[in-house]
């Protein structure tokens, strides 16, 4: 009967490791300074805050796999996807990938989003290029 006591202890404490560990990657991680840039100028320009935009999302994927992989992702969630192939062009490989959704734009909801998409985008070996919108994208 002590073994089992023990093991809940043991699970208890590999439970706390991880998540001290979590807690510690995501202090360490910068917050992104340009969402927060970039939703003060929407604000600056009159956007409402209540409001809900069309707003675009841009990745950059190495291969088709990853560009499938990330729009497999996406799509089940609202986003609006398109894709093309940059290899036809002289100066770049792989594709290009944008996406489109409608959101009530916040700092902290776009730095979410940013970091979620930067972290998406690292584990299939591309790279999540930011987002854009204006406040006539109601």
């Amino acid at each position: 009967m002590r073994w089992i006591y023990g093991l809940l202890v043991l699970a208890a404490l590999v439970a706390a490791f991880r998540v001290a560990i979590g807690i510690r990657r995501a202090r360490s991680r910068p917050r992104n300074d340009w969402d927060a840039q970039m939703v003060r100028n929407l604000r600056a320009s009159g956007a409402n805050a209540f409001t809900q935009y069309e707003v675009d999302f841009f990745f950059s994927m190495p291969d088709q796999a990853a560009c499938a992989a990330l729009i497999h992702t996406l799509e089940p969630e609202g986003f609006k996807m398109d894709a093309r192939d940059m290899s036809a062009s002289a100066n770049a490989s792989g594709f290009s990938v944008h996406a489109t959704k409608r959101l009530q734009i916040s700092v902290g909801a776009m730095q979410e989003l940013s970091d979620r998409f930067n972290e998406l985008a690292e584990n299939l070996s591309g790279n999540y290029d930011g987002w854009n919108t204006d406040k006539s994208r109601t």
